[in-house]
């Protein structure tokens, strides 16, 4: 694969592979001096749209640390905000030697375009594309699952049996439970981790009112509830995955998709009550930028066992996984 584009396009082989990669990364991360030699000479642009922070710091420290060169592009302030068109940018892009190109973009499908438009001939890692995908999300949050869950993972995790039990099951997340909570409508994280988890084993149940669930859920591999206590419950998840309420989207379309943020969060936030009635062993998990007082509360969001920060970390080491699998020397193995 020439690519990083969708979670769908990784089969479990290639997940494993760029997962392992990234603890390799990891554990290079741990020397006093940090930086690689792997990527020198090599130049990789950071095409933002969207505004962004930890996905556009993440990705310019993993190049950093594999020593290639950074070119960093923000729409706001660039000829775009003159009409330039996508196609354009790409060129002068190419024109300036780039090798490989990072983009993040307000429209679904845009990394796509950008990748097999014709317009450049170099690797795209899509850093999230409207509310389509976001690949490298999705494999940060296996890193973390898998650390915390899988045996043999650096916390230690026990995986679990058919019958519920703890028992040993491999690197994989066979048998993991993971809750996906708040507006899956609007988000690129869920999407792409139901694609991921899935390929690892782990069963998914999004949780989510009515209106912020999208239409044609049918065919994705996940279970669907609208009551979060029920499915804390019911599931007695590994983890509990609460996902940004994006209301720069919602106002865009006009709003109206719950009554209040008091009373969403009351049935749909994180707080020190559910996580009390989660597993003892369950972790919390979230994208961010966390809405604190929203979809999470400060207490839960700075749980012992919350893995949030953690993350944020495991970011880097994917992202240095896959710039290395796409652009090393013997690269191109996804």
């Amino acid at each position: 694969m020439k690519h990083l584009l969708s979670a769908k396009d990784l089969d479990h082989d290639a997940i494993v592979m760029v997962l392992d990669t990234a603890e390799a990364m990891a554990a290079t991360q741990k020397h006093s001096i940090k930086k690689l030699p792997t990527l020198r000479g090599k130049t990789v642009v950071n095409l933002f749209f969207e505004d962004s922070t930890r996905t556009r710091l993440s990705f310019e420290a993993a190049a950093k640390r594999l020593s290639a060169d950074v070119i960093n592009f923000s729409a706001k302030g660039s000829s775009l905000s003159k009409g330039e068109s996508l196609k354009d940018t790409a060129q002068t892009i190419m024109a300036m030697g780039a090798d490989a190109v990072v983009v993040r973009h307000s429209a679904s499908g845009a990394a796509h375009l950008l990748a097999h438009a014709g317009w450049i001939n170099v690797p795209v890692l899509n850093a999230g594309d409207g509310t389509h995908q976001h690949p490298t999300q999705a494999l940060l949050d296996a890193m973390t699952l898998r650390r915390w869950y899988a045996p043999g993972g650096p916390a230690g995790g026990a995986g679990r049996a058919a019958d519920g039990s703890p028992a040993p099951r491999g690197r994989d997340l066979d048998g993991a439970r993971v809750i996906i909570v708040g507006d899956v409508l609007h988000s690129r994280v869920a999407r792409s981790n139901v694609d991921m988890l899935t390929h690892l084993g782990a069963s998914v149940t999004l949780v989510a009112p009515p209106t912020l669930l999208p239409v044609g859920m049918e065919d994705w591999p996940c279970e669907v509830s609208y009551d979060f206590d029920g499915a804390i419950a019911s599931v007695e998840p590994d983890a509990v995955m609460m996902l940004r309420v994006q209301r720069e989207r919602m106002s865009a379309a006009g709003g109206g998709f719950f009554p209040s943020p008091a009373e969403y969060s009351r049935a749909y936030g994180l707080d020190a009550l559910r996580r009390a009635a989660m597993p003892e062993h369950a972790i919390v998990m979230h994208p961010g930028p966390m809405n604190r007082g929203l979809e999470i509360t400060a207490e839960a969001a700075d749980d012992p066992r919350s893995r949030i920060i953690e993350q944020v970390g495991n970011g880097v080491s994917v992202r240095m996984a896959a710039l290395y699998l796409l652009l090393a020397d013997e690269g191109n193995q996804l």
